[in-house]
């Protein structure tokens, strides 16, 4: 059995990992999105925490921005970092091409082949419920 102090120190750092999943799956939107294979899902979980240290990285280069409700920071949050960072990546840019003109799309390209996507079975967890035992009139 660990010491109390040992117990102590691992429950403090459960505590700030907790903080960090709330702000992954409320702020990051971490669960949001519907994702088709096991490998995407990998993949977008991988994204976090890269975006956690972008934002940590990026208290330095922000400057806070608070809604009218809220009090100034001088050490920006993760939360306060992200709440700014869209001047940050409108200021860059982005390497995305402009969008293309509305029109008549061309349509599936003639002799590619086209995949149906992977269903699985719908599993559907159903209660049963104990049968009520007739009653008799007396």
């Amino acid at each position: 059995m660990p010491s109390i102090e040992e117990v102590w120190r691992l429950y403090l750092r459960r505590f700030t990992v907790e903080h960090w999943y709330r702000f992954l799956k409320q702020r990051l939107h971490w669960t949001v999105p519907k994702l088709g294979t096991p490998k995407q899902c990998e993949r977008w979980s991988d994204l976090m925490p890269f975006m956690t240290w972008e934002l940590w990285l990026a208290r330095d280069i922000v400057t806070d921005n608070p809604l009218p409700w809220q009090k100034s920071l001088d050490n920006l949050t993760p939360g306060r970092v992200a709440q700014t960072m869209g001047g940050v990546f409108a200021l860059i840019g982005t390497p995305a091409l402009p969008p293309k003109p509305r029109g008549k799309s061309p349509g599936w390209e003639a002799g590619k082949k086209r995949h149906r996507k992977n269903r699985c079975p719908i599993v559907k967890k159903t209660v049963t419920r104990p049968r009520k035992e007739a009653s008799v009139a007396v």
